[in-house]
């Protein structure tokens, strides 16, 4: 059964400058929180920590992304479970508290997940068929990363791990979650949605906006490697290529499409086909965005 005295808030950050405080200013003040800070940002770890006692945040001079970070920080926390966040999160009143209430009554779980407030954006995956019968849970097959609870115990003997990497490292960005969730529910692991735990996700405002056209040329590079290697790693090279060769095609011919009309979009559009390529050659997922992080010290 999970308290307060047996969880740990695990951040991931990366120039999170905008966001990262209204998160944690939503977060209980008894519960510890260990930001990783991917961009080796001083400033912001100074000012974290003298604004919350709770917080300890760790710099990490080496952006691995967002499994990796998780990772790191699951390394450094001693207690049985973790919420894991992402900095453009906002929790509700009683977000952590019915987490706690719904592991009193459900006692075999691996990871729990509060709901998106607004239902037009469901932040889990399920079949027909498999919901619970108690209307406060869903049993899912999956949620999304950016909230999700994870009994540290339970998935450590379910996935025969000997340390403390739960998240595929070979994942820089997107879908290091459905890994995790596939791999628990090839196991016949139980993930459960708890309707009564709510959360704001702002979505994609992870990483300070001054750098939003970067992002958001990284984040197409790595949503279709990530896609590829997913595939390929689940449901095998042939699904892959059937599955993710269609989407390359077309990020193509948009590409040639918008070199007439639109150069940010043909930027998109050539990523997104770079990305596929190179999980199709077996090669890591390297894409880094081009940022300068002087800019947040002015």
């Amino acid at each position: 059964m999970i308290s307060k005295k047996n969880l740990t808030v695990i951040i991931v950050s990366f120039a999170s400058n905008d966001v990262i405080f209204n998160c944690i200013d939503s977060i209980d003040d008894d519960l510890n929180i260990v930001v990783i800070e991917n961009s080796n940002n001083l400033d912001l770890k100074k000012k974290l920590e003298q604004n919350y006692k709770n917080v300890i945040c760790i710099l990490n001079s080496l952006n691995s992304g967002m499994g990796a970070g998780n990772n790191f920080g699951l390394s450094k926390i001693n207690t049985e479970y973790a919420l894991i966040l992402n900095p453009d999160v906002v929790l509700e009143n009683y977000t952590i508290s019915e987490l706690v209430n719904a592991s009193k009554v459900i006692d075999k779980f691996s990871i729990l997940a509060p709901i998106h407030s607004n239902k037009d954006y469901p932040n889990y995956k399920t079949v027909k068929g498999l919901e619970h019968n108690d209307s406060n849970f869903i049993n899912v097959i999956s949620v999304d990363g950016y909230a999700m609870l994870l009994n540290l115990k339970r998935i450590k003997k379910a996935l025969n791990l000997k340390d403390y990497r739960f998240f595929d490292e070979n994942i820089f960005m997107y879908l290091e979650n459905d890994d995790l969730c596939k791999r628990l529910i090839n196991k016949k692991e139980k993930i459960f949605i708890i309707k009564s735990s709510k959360i704001n996700h702002l979505g994609a405002k992870g990483v300070s906006q001054i750098f939003k056209n970067q992002i958001e040329l990284s984040r197409n590079w790595h949503w279709s490697w990530s896609r590829y290697y997913y595939k390929k790693k689940h449901f095998g090279f042939f699904s892959a290529l059937l599955s993710e060769t269609p989407r390359a095609i077309n990020s193509l011919i948009k590409f040639f499409v918008y070199s007439m009309i639109n150069h940010n979009r043909k930027k998109i559009y050539i990523l997104r086909f770079q990305g596929f390529l190179n999980a199709l050659l077996g090669k890591s997922s390297s894409y880094r965005p081009k940022i300068d992080l002087d800019y947040l010290k002015n």
